[in-house]
């Protein structure tokens, strides 16, 4: 499969990846309205948390529908995958 070829997760991996998006713009305000260092560090947990989920999707995804036409190759890329994980 082709690099650029979306998969039927992309559009939900993208609005995962909005939210967390305009979650880190609160925190920005928030660092810049002073607020509650552990308040702060809450909110970066839960994004974090938010883009790991979106990047274990994908990751999952590409797995599923772009790999298993055997060879060498798939195992590289699956090892590289792995690490990413």
């Amino acid at each position: 499969m082709s690099e650029s070829a979306q998969h039927s997760s992309h559009p939900d991996i993208i609005n995962r990846l909005k939210r967390a998006e305009g979650h880190l713009r609160s925190i920005i305000a928030m660092l810049e309205a002073e607020k509650p260092c552990a308040e702060i560090a809450g909110q970066i947990k839960a994004v974090e948390s938010a883009v790991t989920a979106a990047k274990r999707m994908l990751i999952h995804d590409h797995i599923d529908h772009c790999l298993g036409h055997g060879g060498e190759s798939d195992l590289v890329e699956l090892r590289a995958l792995a690490k990413l994980l």
